[in-house]
This record gives C-alpha cells, sequence and structure tokens, in this order.
C-alpha cells in the first residue's frame, strides 16, 4: 500500500501525503507562437526613418571630404578624401569670415541661453509653486507666443531696431532669440517643479529660511537635470536660427548659419559648394556629439516632471 492510501492510523502514523510531481508545461503549440512579421516591419520603419534622416548628414561629410575635382560625384561612399575644404572654409583671406562667425555663434547662443534660464527658472517656480491673480492667463500667453511664427516679426523687429540703431548689434539678435527660446524654458522648468515634493519646500521654510533660501538651496538642486535640458535646447535653437540672424546682423555680428549662405569664391559666378559643406560639418559635428554625450541627461529632464514621484 503506497502513502496516498493509507489512512490516520496507517504505517506512517500522521497520514502524510506525498507531494504530486509538478507537470511541465506543454508546448506552446506552432500557431501560439508570437509572430515575426510585426518586429520585421517595426525595424525596417525605423531603418528607412533613419536613411531619411541621415542621408543629408551622410552626403555632406561625404563632400566634405573629397577632393573639389569630385564635389559633384555620386558615389555613395568617400573617394579621393582630403583636408583642404576644411582648409578652404577656415581661411580668412577668402573673406568668409567663417571663424568670427563661430565666435558671434557662441556669444549669441551662449548669452541667451544664460539670461532664458534666469528669467525662465523664476517664472517657472512663480508658475508652479504659487498662487497668484492672472496666473492661468499669463500661462496661456506663454503658450500662444510659442505658437507664433517668427517670421511674422522679421519686417516689425527690422523697422525697429533700425529706427533705435541696433542692426548689426549683438542686442538685436539675442533679445528676439530670448523670447523665442523662453516658452519652451519655462514649459519644461514649470513642469519639472510642479512635481517636486511640497515638503521639502515646507521643510525649509520651518527651519528658517525664507522663500529664496528654500528655492535656492532646496529646489534649483533639485532641478539641475531639467535647467541642463533646457540649456542644451535653448542653445541649439539659438545656434541653428536663420531667418532673424540674416536680415539683423551684418558682417561684424553675423552667426555661422549665415556665413554659410554667403560662402563665395573667387569671383560671383563661382559657389564653393565643397567649402560649404565642410563648414556645414564643422558647424553640425560638435552638436551631434554633444547630444550624443548628454542624451541620457536630455531625456531624463524631459521626462523627470512627467510621472509623480
Amino acid at each position: 500500500m503506497d502513502a496516498e492510501s493509507q489512512g490516520p492510523g496507517g504505517a506512517s502514523g500522521g497520514g502524510v501525503r506525498v507531494a504530486e510531481r509538478p507537470q511541465e508545461p506543454s508546448p506552446v503549440p506552432a500557431t501560439h507562437r508570437r509572430p515575426w512579421w510585426p518586429a520585421v516591419r517595426t525595424y525596417l520603419g525605423v531603418a528607412v526613418i533613419l536613411v531619411w534622416g541621415l542621408a543629408p548628414f551622410y552626403w555632406m561629410v561625404i563632400v566634405a571630404f573629397r577632393e573639389r575635382s569630385h564635389t559633384y560625384d555620386t558615389t555613395p561612399w568617400p573617394t579621393n578624401l582630403t583636408l583642404q575644404n576644411f582648409s578652404d572654409a577656415l581661411d580668412t583671406s577668402s573673406g568668409n569670415n567663417f571663424l568670427s562667425a563661430i565666435v558671434n555663434s557662441l556669444i549669441i547662443g551662449g548669452v541667451t541661453t544664460v539670461i532664458a534660464l534666469l528669467i525662465g527658472i523664476f517664472t517657472a517656480y512663480a508658475l508652479a509653486r504659487m498662487e497668484f491673480r492672472g496666473k492661468f492667463l499669463l500661462t496661456g500667453v506663454i503658450l500662444g507666443a510659442a505658437m507664433f511664427p517668427p517670421v511674422a516679426l522679421v519686417t516689425p523687429l527690422f523697422q525697429l531696431f533700425g529706427d533705435i540703431g541696433w542692426i548689426g548689434q549683438y542686442q538685436a539678435l539675442i533679445i528676439p532669440n530670448i523670447s523665442f527660446v523662453l516658452p519652451l524654458t519655462i514649459y519644461t522648468l514649470t513642469s519639472f517643479l510642479s512635481d517636486l515634493p511640497w515638503e521639502l519646500e515646507e521643510a525649509a521654510r520651518v527651519d528658517g529660511a525664507t522663500r529664496l533660501q528654500a528655492f535656492r538651496m532646496v529646489l534649483l538642486p533639485l532641478a539641475a537635470p531639467a535647467l541642463f535640458t533646457t540649456a542644451i535646447l535653448a542653445f541649439i535653437f539659438t545656434w541653428n536660427e536663420y531667418m532673424l540672424a540674416s536680415q539683423l546682423s551684418n558682417e561684424s555680428t553675423r552667426p555661422v548659419t549665415v556665413a554659410i549662405a554667403l560662402f563665395h569664391g573667387p569671383n560671383s559666378f563661382t559657389i564653393p559648394y565643397a567649402a560649404i559643406m565642410a563648414a556645414g560639418t564643422l558647424v553640425t559635428i560638435p552638436l551631434v556629439i554633444m547630444v550624443l554625450i548628454f542624451q541620457r541627461r536630455i531625456v531624463s529632464g524631459l521626462t523627470a516632471g512627467g510621472v509623480k514621484s
């Protein structure tokens, strides 16, 4: 008699039942397996988007490293590599002044980013942590400014800055760029500050800190990821701005976007496409490297305010 058939008074004494052996799961039928086509379709779609987006940049880099005699070569891989095009782009004797344009873009982008962050962080704090009359109206105005087309401001700004003598001055390029990047700055920082626990600020106030001290010592360090992300996005936007810069700058304040568009050869009938591609590569690669290095910080900063802790 096995143990399972023994009663309470059997040889086992306690009537213990032997545990049954677990049954092994039956193999999944072939009809229930996950289909492979959706995954392949997803990867194909991603590949098409990547090729479509990166093809112009790839072609620019390839042409930049080719000899000028092979500028119009349609071969999709590098041939006859040379650095002469980069030398031509940086040559100041040609009158293109590309190096000074890079300095101008750094000045305009740096000042714009710093001022936008200073204004944006205090505005975002007021919208996220304070209650006052007109708060929702102010939020609507900020969002409306983000949707306003910059092209509609070219003529009014040109006339205004011309009347006060600002055409060709740095402030004529910095002030409009600040107004363009402020909505993004305020929106990103407001979303982040709104989700920070109120208890942190209240604890600092209980310990005797003023509102400004609580903001500076408690909230500001926690907002570092959002500040870093916003600074990168604001700088990239300002670095790439062309439309207003082409109308409000002159030779001494011209940024790189305008300088590349005005590249010229030995005469007015020659367009140095190879040098233009080299200049575009020099302008674009640093931004790409910066985004690749700090992509985790950018993503974390953009998503930090989207999830309640």
